[in-house]
């Protein structure tokens, strides 16, 4: 598989749904396989809140594949001999594209947290940027899960002739108050770390030494990824073998897990960055700009494939059935496709449960 990771710089503003502009700003993606000739076999990845441009295989020295990797690929559901798939990294993220930790130009300093807050349009309308720039004025299909499908919804409704068809798997059409209240967990334990000092911390020391506000956050946010089953079939009520069960904080293999996770990640992710994104989900709204959601699904012209997971307690089954009755009730019938996955393991399903539907969105393309 052919793969080439790259960034795009513009000069020219973007102009924010908040009123605010970002200029300059820059967006690191990665490319899978070869452009055919009249542009027609493109498929764009919309990653999730921690994901990034890497979504699929290897570069030297890797230590693990593209968060997607089972799903993109020679031969695999979202086959790279065929299409040609481009994964950009969300502007707000830390991995190369434009974001708290970028230079402010008025200051020539960090933004930090005079970075504007963005919206899920605002991002989409970054990635078109990239898209026209490549002269790619049209898609195939855009495929995303959690974050990533709220783009894809996005795409979906703003730019309703841009794709052919639209995949969303685990997602919403607006954020519930469940979800945000897991959010809450990890925002106030970040604000209220002493080491974040306001937003004004050394990413390098967060780096080296990581942050224990985002790293308990980031617990919460396991906790939210997973399902009582899968933690059940994942744990038990397992104990640490070297911990003793009557010392005060000896651990179940739940802690153990939930510890590892939280305590490595901030090695790995900014936390201004985590702040901001997780703003972003909170405030998404796929009626934003109409009167209701069903006016808003009415601008729909693509093929909408919906798909959630039973035991996704995040973005529950019930939020995309939502979409999909509204979308009969306009009328659209033929425009929306509806599919359960069977799934006890929770959210995170979408990413690492691949083989459930990897043969479902197979037929999806070959259409």
């Amino acid at each position: 598989m052919k793969i080439q990771t790259k960034k795009a710089f513009f000069d020219e503003p973007l102009y924010l749904e908040s009123g605010r502009i970002l200029q300059p700003f820059e967006v690191m993606y990665e490319t899978y396989g070869e452009l055919n000739s009249d542009k027609s076999n493109v498929i764009i990845i919309t990653h999730a809140l921690s994901g990034s441009h890497h979504a699929a295989g290897t570069y030297d020295g890797d230590r693990k594949a593209g968060w997607w990797d089972d799903f993109i690929g020679d031969g695999k559901a979202v086959d790279t001999t065929k299409y040609f798939v481009i994964c950009m990294n969300n502007i707000g993220s830390c991995f190369g594209s434009t974001s708290p930790q970028s230079i402010n130009p008025a200051t020539q300093e960090p933004y930090r947290l005079r970075f504007p807050v963005l919206t899920i349009s605002d991002i989409v309308k970054a990635q078109i940027r990239v898209l026209k720039s490549l002269d790619i004025n049209n898609v195939f299909a855009v495929i995303g899960g959690s974050m990533g499908g709220m783009q894809a919804l996005c795409y979906a409704i703003e730019y309703p002739t841009f794709a052919k068809q639209i995949i969303t798997l685990a997602t919403t059409a607006y954020t519930r108050p469940w979800a945000i209240a897991y959010n809450k967990v990890v925002v106030e334990a970040i604000k209220n770390d002493p080491e974040f000092k306001d937003g004004y911390y050394d990413p390098k020391d967060i780096e080296k030494n990581g942050l224990n506000g985002l790293a308990i956050g980031r617990m919460a946010g396991h906790i939210s990824y997973l399902s009582p089953h899968s933690m059940d079939d994942k744990f038990g009520r397992r104990y640490v073998n070297n911990d003793g069960l009557y010392e005060l904080f000896g651990r179940f293999e739940v802690e153990r897990y939930l510890e590892y996770n939280g305590y490595r990640f901030p090695h790995n992710f900014d936390p201004l960055s985590y702040l901001y994104i997780v703003k972003t989900m909170n405030i998404f709204n796929a009626s934003r700009g109409s009167d209701t959601l069903s006016q808003s699904l009415a601008k729909i012209k693509s093929k909408l494939h919906l798909i959630s997971f039973s035991g996704d307690r995040l973005f529950m089954p019930c939020e995309m059935e939502e979409i999909r009755d509204t979308m009969i009730e306009n009328g659209q019938q033929e425009l929306v496709t509806y599919k359960m996955i069977q799934s006890d393991y929770g959210h995170d399903a979408f990413l690492v449960e691949v083989d459930k539907f990897e043969d479902y969105i197979k037929d999806i393309l070959d259409e």
